[in-house]
């Protein structure tokens, strides 16, 4: 359930909205990586004092993808250099922060470096962090003092009925646990193969590979990063010419393969990059063509891990 009470904090004079509400004022629509942007984190800090919230969980978080929509290119390390290891241990659906870290990651969002995730505490405090510097706050609190202190600080606060990032406005497209039952038939399915492809999602836009025997299960299992998305698909061919020569004419498809020292590699790819992946995957071991998208090509199996108490709690 989204919070009683939802603000949209902004730069932007609602005085200087035309009668459908867009902005028609001189305000830039990204972070002026100073004054501004400090007043939003100083904003967003105050609504979390009203509510009384030292900490923020991190839901569905994820980084830029190939194409970049955002206005700011992404830098290296997503914003998250500093806040995270590189491994990016830490930084994972569930994961809890305290308030000064969450607004380090709000920081790296209206920056647009390539991180993105809801924040969030249980039924009681929410930041959502939108495109053109727009940030939604939920709270179960009304913080009049917060209200006051973003508009102390130049920026406006609006009441609005619920932010348009809430994520019970959204249903999750994978409901089933990655528990027992799933694991068993993973086991049955490898008895009877030589071996599968396991796509471990452990956030949004990044991947890892596994090739998944009887002997591997075990351990690639307990290495699976928190709520992880997992996918199951047929074992790559060591014919990677066949591959590449069987490569579709008219839609973009996931290549994957495994290079010469055993790591998996993935890339996206449609008709006019044949040629350089060709180049690119040169003495590889193994290969395989997997579908953009799963709705004509569905995969094995799929499911997502649970918490350690058994519950789903993860929303793909």
């Amino acid at each position: 359930m989204s919070p009683s009470f939802a603000y949209r904090i902004t730069k932007y004079d609602p005085a200087d909205r035309d009668e459908h509400g867009r902005y028609n004022g001189t305000e830039d629509t990204v972070s002026d990586h100073g004054p501004v942007e400090a007043a939003y984190l100083e904003a967003i800090a105050a609504f979390a004092r009203d509510s009384g919230t030292r900490r923020l969980e991190i839901r569905e978080p994820e980084l830029a993808c190939q194409v970049n929509f955002g206005l700011e290119a992404p830098v290296d390390g997503h914003g998250l250099a500093g806040l995270f290891p590189p491994d990016l241990t830490g930084y994972h659906d569930g994961a809890e922060v305290p308030v000064p870290v969450a607004l380090e990651l709000v920081r790296a969002m209206l920056r647009d470096n390539g991180a993105w995730c809801r924040l969030e505490w249980r039924d009681t405090f929410t930041v959502h962090v939108g495109w053109d510097q727009y940030v939604y706050v939920g709270s179960d609190q009304p913080c009049d003092e917060a209200v006051a202190r973003t508009r102390e600080v130049g920026l406006f606060a609006e009441p609005i009925t619920v932010s348009p990032y809430a994520a019970d406005l959204e249903e999750p497209e994978v409901t089933q646990a990655a528990d027992e039952d799933f694991w068993e038939r993973v086991r049955a399915a490898l008895a009877s193969s030589r071996a599968l492809l396991l796509e471990e999602a452990y956030l949004r836009n990044a991947t890892r590979w596994h090739r998944l025997t009887e002997e591997t299960l075990h351990t690639v299992r307990v290495a699976l990063g928190p709520r992880a998305l997992v996918t199951l698909w047929p074992d790559l061919t060591p014919d990677v010419e066949a591959v590449l020569a069987a490569l579709p004419q008219d839609e973009s498809v996931e290549f994957v393969w495994e290079a010469p020292d055993a790591t998996i590699h993935h890339v996206t790819v449609d008709e006019s990059d044949h040629r350089q992946l060709a180049t690119l995957v040169a003495g590889s071991r193994a290969a395989c063509v997997l579908p953009v998208s799963l709705d004509r090509h569905p995969p094995l199996f799929q499911a997502a891990l649970p918490d350690s108490d058994g519950v789903l709690r993860a929303r793909w």
